[in-house]
């Protein structure tokens, strides 16, 4: 199918940089080849890691040869507007969801994103598209973590440190479906509030309580597993509550890097997205058992404002509103 759209708002960058390299500007709408779906997007998610994109952190470390004006963006919902000759099954309308981590067409910070179909999922009626525009990141980067590197059983102890945050208040959420005993340690009042809402009964405040305490009357002898989702000095003490040939995990990007016992087994991992692990999210969202917690949303032409709150005190994700 062709469109006639010719042009688009975009948040770009001319330059790698801070966040003042945002800046708003049209830019052409991307060219829409055999495999991919076209979608005008609603909202985009604003994930960690575009920081570290903004940054040129990606480019530098993977080696990409980047082209400017270089659009941010690695995840989004809205409606599909047309498709290449090799896709099927979709129609004009369709409100879907996708992740685009470093899509070579550029990211969902625009008014339209060209994606190959693959990664590309309608949205369920378990969540609006608003949250499924959020879920894409922080969903894949929990489910690989929890099921293909833990390998997490029903009846396990677990512990999810960084449970406010974006992978984690995700995480305690899919450990849950999964039938473990979850333990969470969130940041700040409002963070064990919001963990509480979402159905776990074992929160603590790791900046406030004694870890070691209620990790000990939780599971006396030791968690099964561990999902780190944020590091440092709190993280590196709460991981001694991991029982011997314990499992702990955590997704590349946390710094510090945890260290371990001899007697743990410490894996990391990337969160990258494949078709088969979006298909499987897919399922867990369709349950209708997980949510997205939303702290703030912002105006496309705030995405700078978006970076800066990123440094503070936040609660799950945040999101930028594109197209009304």
């Amino acid at each position: 199918m062709n469109t006639p759209l010719h042009t688009m708002r975009a948040v770009v960058l001319n330059r790698f940089g801070g966040p003042d390299e945002l800046v708003v500007q049209k830019v052409a709408v991307p060219e829409l080849g055999p495999h991919d779906v076209l979608i005008r997007v609603q909202y985009a998610g604003v994930g960690e890691w575009d920081l570290f994109e903004r940054e040129g952190g990606y480019a530098d470390l993977l080696g990409i040869n980047p082209t400017f004006p270089y659009v941010l963006g690695s995840e989004g919902a809205g409606s599909v507007i047309a498709w290449g000759e090799e896709v099927h099954g979709f129609h004009i309308g369709d409100q879907v969801y996708a992740p685009g981590f470093l899509n070579p067409k550029g990211g969902f910070y625009a008014e339209y994103v060209a994606l190959d179909s693959q990664y590309v999922s309608c949205i369920p009626h378990s969540i609006s598209i608003q949250e499924a525009s959020t879920i894409s990141g922080i969903g894949i980067t929990a489910l690989r973590g929890l099921e293909d590197i833990l390998k997490l059983k029903p009846g396990e102890s677990i512990m999810i440190f960084g449970a406010s945050g974006g992978v984690g208040h995700v995480a305690v959420q899919l450990a849950k479906n999964m039938g473990a005993q979850v333990f969470a340690v969130a940041s700040g009042n409002d963070g064990v509030a919001m963990v509480k809402r979402l159905g776990i009964d074992a929160v603590v405040d790791g900046h406030k309580e004694d870890i070691s305490s209620a990790a000990c009357s939780f599971a006396p002898e030791g968690f099964d597993a561990a999902l780190l989702t944020a590091g440092g000095e709190i993280a590196q003490k709460a991981i001694q509550s991991v029982r011997i040939d314990g499992r702990i995990a955590y997704p590349n990007g946390i710094d510090p890097v945890p260290h371990v016992r001899p007697d743990l087994r410490l894996t990391d991992y990337n969160g990258d997205p494949d078709r088969e692990i979006i298909h499987r999210l897919h399922h867990h969202i369709q349950s209708g058992n997980l949510t997205v917690h939303i702290d703030q949303t912002f105006l496309l032409e705030e995405a700078h404002k978006a970076h800066l709150a990123m440094n503070h005190h936040y609660l799950g994700k945040f999101c930028l509103k594109v197209n009304h």
